[in-house]
């Protein structure tokens, strides 16, 4: 398969330096303030990168769930393959990809567990059949088949069946992103991108510059 003739010029908005916030964060919610306006379909899901024990990078969707003046949380199993990469580097990449507006973001920077109130009132606010879909499911283990798995469910359905919280399982909860480094991308006319960066310096200040596309 090849695709050469496909082409498609990207026209919708622009990005300056001397239009564009002192601090990312302000820019970043900027843009997902605006792709939710615009409703487009989960424009909080976001690739993260990690490192596996082969030095081979290792990639998957997450939703982000809170933007803070830290960084950026998200909830997960501490049991999965994602979460003993995080153990073993806390070193990670995110990507944001908003076909729609023609804006993608990446972002480099250091991971930690939040803390447990923070896990345990998120995940309070959670159906209930996702609060037993997290005891029910050993994320990333290998399983026999998917019988087991619904077995799972009904065995934590019924043990919590005459609870009215489903108490949080001490192997799942959230993780916050700590930011180094951002860089916004604007598709403009003739693939010559807008590109800007915000990089910490040793102050943990911000700068910016202009990248080439």
């Amino acid at each position: 398969m090849k695709f050469h003739h496909l082409r498609k010029d990207y026209s919708k908005y622009q990005l300056e330096e001397n239009t564009t916030p002192a601090d990312p964060f302000i820019l970043l919610k900027q843009w997902i303030a605006n792709v939710l306006q615009l409703q487009i379909e989960e424009p909080y899901s976001m690739v993260i990168a990690t490192v596996n024990v082969d030095n081979q990078p290792s990639m998957r969707v997450v939703l982000l769930r809170e933007i803070t003046n830290e960084g950026l949380v998200f909830y997960t199993n501490y049991s999965s393959q994602k979460a003993q990469e995080l153990a073993a580097n806390p070193q990670v990449s995110i990507h944001f990809f908003w076909k729609e507006v023609e804006q993608q973001i990446r972002l480099q920077g250091t991971i930690q567990k939040v803390d447990t109130t923070t896990s345990d009132t998120y995940f309070g606010q959670r159906p209930r059949e996702s609060q037993i879909g997290a005891w029910a499911s050993p994320q990333s283990q290998k399983i026999a088949n998917r019988e087991m798995l619904q077995n799972w469910v009904v065995e934590y359905t019924k043990k919590f069946e005459n609870q009215s919280i489903v108490p949080r399982p001490d192997y799942w909860g959230g993780y916050i992103v700590k930011p180094t480094k951002i860089e916004f991308w604007q598709g403009r006319d003739n693939r010559l991108h807008d590109r800007i960066v915000y990089q910490k310096n040793e102050s943990q200040q911000w700068n910016k510059y202009r990248l080439a596309p």
